[in-house]
């Protein structure tokens, strides 16, 4: 479709986004809008530097490829670079959401669905509310100078509800919401959200303040999930290790960083919103084992990155849109399960605190998440909520201090918002895990 340069390496990412926001605050509706952008982000390699362009301007591609070659120098020997032999030429149609395409969905429809839901927040005990309606359909295409040919889609759904209780001493806020890959499966989910709703505003009641100290702490898969992905998932990410020579060491493949038990992975295969089955330079989605067994196993790379340290490509070279470069980034990055039930890992605790859900939550050295809601452990059963401001600690010391695991593992889809690094923010992600126990918290 495109000439490519002579004694180069050569891509194009061509993106296709359409996005609808359906927004009412209280009672009254405050945005309606739908959008398409289409773009191209343009790749040239000689072996010594990268050459970027983007455009909108999707006839102009050629003109644009030529003018990026016409700046780099030729290079006969380009296939044996260290960087190009990592990049892989695969050639695949997987457009996965054809038959339950959001683009198809009257707009109409979509504002009905969205009312549907509004009663669920229109009560006495909310004094402020804001509902949404949010879908993206992304479509890709990428080819390269290796001859790498590919056609893909991802899409998501959700309805999202944010609202503020005054029930008790303190105002509660809370955030609730259903990721879909498809328009068809919000339509089932009143009940689940009344559920949520109705457990939100029974802690916004109750909750009193916790008394500070080192608990043990069990946490949801959501929160277990944010807090691999902050404290570990970043540290993982191969282009902050490159020029830092204590990170190297300290990050040292084969290190003994957690518990026995611990297994951290990234994986771009799970559907929901950190699904990516090809990332932006063409690399086929894998599971990456970034912790096994306790064990440092493996770190996400781009092409330029795995080049640099002699290792390989991990899938995670990607970019926020067409307008960027692609970098490392997560996609689904999780813990792995172990032998107990839930009730089996409260069983043992005489007093600690389970973290049900969380506002946010950061780190590298040091990790912080804010729970949203938290709940007593007394005498291995849930007891009263509590209000937690936060809890922290030292991730090479939490790391080890992982003591039990459920079963079953959740990834947990965003609907809104993404994780953010340099510039490029938000990107869609996805994280979780299992329940997990952790000793000597501490909580504030």
């Amino acid at each position: 479709m495109y000439l490519f340069p002579k004694d180069l390496y050569a891509d194009i990412r061509l993106e296709d986004v359409t996005h609808t926001s359906i927004v009412y605050e209280n009672a009254s509706l405050s945005e309606h809008k739908s959008s398409q952008e289409i773009g191209a982000f343009l790749r040239v390699w000689d072996g010594k530097r990268w050459y970027y362009s983007a455009t909108t301007q999707i006839d102009n591609i050629q003109k644009e490829l030529d003018e990026l070659a016409a700046l780099a120098t030729p290079n006969p020997q380009i296939l044996a670079d260290p960087v190009v032999c990592r990049l892989e030429a695969n050639q695949d149609v997987c457009l996965r959401f054809q038959e339950n395409d959001v683009r198809q969905v009257p707009s109409e429809e979509k504002a009905a669905l969205l009312q549907s839901y509004l009663p669920l927040v229109q009560m006495e005990e909310i004094t402020n509310w804001r509902a949404s309606y949010l879908d993206t359909h992304t479509e890709k295409r990428f080819w390269s100078s290796l001859g790498a040919n590919l056609h893909f889609d991802y899409q998501h759904a959700s309805v999202v509800l944010r609202f503020t209780a005054n029930l008790g001493a303190v105002p509660h806020s809370d955030s609730i919401h259903t990721y879909q890959p498809d328009f068809s499966s919000l339509q089932d989910k009143h009940g689940v959200l009344k559920t949520q709703i109705a457990e939100s505003l029974d802690f916004a009641k109750n909750a009193v303040p916790v008394t500070p100290g080192a608990y043990t702490c069990v946490l949801s898969p959501k929160t277990a999930g944010v807090f691999a992905h902050e404290s570990f998932g970043h540290k993982s990410e191969a282009d902050l290790m490159l020029g830092s020579e204590t990170m190297l060491q300290e990050w040292a493949i084969g290190t003994k960083v957690g518990s026995d038990l611990l297994n951290i992975l990234d994986s771009g295969v799970p559907m929901g919103s950190g699904y990516v089955p090809y990332d932006d330079e063409g690399a086929k989605a894998r599971t990456t084992y970034l912790i096994k067994d306790g064990i440092l196993t493996g770190r996400l790379h781009s092409a330029s990155t795995a080049a640099a340290l002699g290792e390989s490509i991990t899938g995670n070279a990607r970019a926020k849109d067409f307008s960027f470069e692609p970098i490392v980034r997560m996609t689904s990055t999780y813990i792995g399960g172990g032998e107990q039930t839930f009730e089996e890992l409260l069983a043992p605790i005489e007093l600690g605190v389970y973290i049900a859900d969380f506002n946010h939550g950061s780190g590298m050295s040091t990790f912080t998440i804010a729970p949203n809601r938290a709940y007593m452990i007394r005498n291995g059963k849930l007891a009263e909520p509590v209000r937690v401001a936060v809890i922290t600690g030292s991730v090479m010391r939490t790391l080890h201090e992982i003591d039990g695991l459920s079963r079953d593992v959740t990834v947990c889809s965003m609907s809104i918002g993404g994780c953010g690094k340099m510039e490029q923010w938000p990107l869609r992600v996805a994280f979780g895990g299992p329940y997990v126990r952790v000793k000597n918290m501490q909580v504030q």
